[in-house]
């Protein structure tokens, strides 16, 4: 019997997030600055990443 696969959103404490990459947001952010892209691979091994995620966040209540 095959394994079902698990969606990735669905990850235990310790795991490994899946790689993904994103524009980053530094001092220069919405003022006109380069863009950069950021790859959460381009850390494995080199420093610590903690992931966090906010529903709706900075949205109006």
């Amino acid at each position: 019997m095959a394994a079902t696969k698990r969606p990735i959103w669905k990850l235990s404490v310790g795991e490994e997030a899946p790689d993904f990459e994103l524009t980053a947001t530094g001092d220069a952010a919405g003022k006109g600055g380069p863009q950069k892209k950021v790859r959460l691979s381009s850390y494995r091994g080199k420093k610590n990443v903690m992931l966090a995620f906010y529903p709706a966040a900075f949205t109006p209540v």
